[in-house]
Formats: C-alpha cells, sequence, structure tokens
C-alpha cells in the first residue's frame, strides 16, 4: 500500500473537524470514534472508493492518527497552562 502527500493531508482536516464537533457540544467520550468513522468515510470516498480493504485500512490509519493528534495536542497545552 502507497500512502501520498495528499492522502496524510486528510489527518488535520479530520482533527479539525472533530474540534468543531468538540465546539459544538459532542461529549468528549464520542470524539475519537468520529475520528475513525470520517477516516474511514475519507477512505472510501476520497482515497479507495473501489478497494475496499484500502479504503478500510486507510480510514482506520487516518482516524487513529487523527486522534493521537488531538490527544497529543491537548496534553501539551493542558501541560504548558498548568506550569504558568
Amino acid at each position: 500500500m502507497e500512502f501520498q502527500a495528499y492522502d496524510i493531508a486528510l489527518v488535520p482536516i479530520i482533527v479539525g473537524l472533530v474540534g468543531v464537533a468538540r465546539t459544538a457540544g459532542l461529549p468528549a467520550r464520542w470524539l475519537p470514534l468520529l475520528a475513525v468513522v470520517l477516516g474511514l468515510v475519507s477512505g472510501f470516498v476520497y482515497i479507495a472508493p473501489d478497494e475496499p480493504q484500502k479504503a478500510v485500512l486507510s480510514g482506520v490509519v487516518m482516524g487513529l492518527s487523527a486522534i493521537g493528534a488531538w490527544s497529543g495536542t491537548k496534553n501539551t497545552i493542558q501541560s504548558l497552562r498548568s506550569k504558568k
């Protein structure tokens, strides 16, 4: 499987959409599920519409990457705020 730069560029878009959902009031416990669902949708619609196995794998990887990026950023900001 080959990831291209514009495929991986969907991860920050998923992070942004999850952030919008959080701001709109979606409970925090549903945010990881939303990220994986958005990853799967983008996998099936954009990355590999004709290859379901590749779409699922790409979508799960993007969704989990978005969760990690979101969590890492959140933890870093909380750590910096607590040091003040």
